[in-house]
């Protein structure tokens, strides 16, 4: 099957899980229209916290609706929106893509900044779950499975169904990390 979108999600206010929606709409250089994490600037709490001038490399969430699958045969019974993001996929390998890949979701266009860097707050919201989405490899590497951030590189509206198609940045082509 084709990478496509599966289900879309946004909340206005800073909590853990997103509002399930008939479609978003993407914002040039923002993010999701009235999510509370829109914005050119860092909008998470702890980075602006930090740094409240760092540019927002967080600005839309996607995650790869098989790790749902996954979660669900480990006996975690989470459902999309509720690990946070923005985008459900299906059929694309979001977490093997690299940094600057450019998906075409409708007439939006999304660039893969990096990794999302589950914390405490996943396990606060099911016991047991930080373990399923951040693993060690057998070479001792930490692997990020919560899905991937990006910045909007041009706005549209977004919703399930929609198709992906990826565009590969130049090579050299580097791994994602965490932002």
């Amino acid at each position: 099957m084709a990478p496509r979108v599966v289900a879309v999600h946004s909340h206005a206010s800073h909590t853990f899980s997103k509002l399930a929606r008939e479609s978003i709409t993407l914002l040039e250089g923002l993010g999701v229209e009235g999510d509370a994490h829109c914005g050119a600037t860092v909008q998470h709490r702890s980075r602006v916290a930090a740094d409240p001038s760092q540019p927002n490399l967080r600005q839309v969430h996607l995650i790869h609706g098989e790790l749902f699958d996954e979660l669900r045969e480990s006996g975690h019974g989470v459902v999309p929106g509720e690990l946070g993001e923005n985008i459900t996929t299906r059929d694309i390998d979001l977490l093997a893509l690299p940094v600057g890949a450019r998906l075409h979701v409708g007439d939006a266009v999304v660039t893969i900044t990096g990794l999302r860097n589950p914390c405490q707050q996943i396990n606060d919201f099911q016991s047991g779950l930080l373990k399923r989405v951040i693993k060690t490899d057998d070479e001792g590497h930490v692997v990020r499975l919560a899905g991937v951030m990006g910045i909007v590189s041009r706005g549209g509206p977004v919703a399930a169904g929609d198709t992906i198609d990826v565009e590969l940045p130049p090579t050299p082509h580097f791994p994602l990390t965490r932002v």
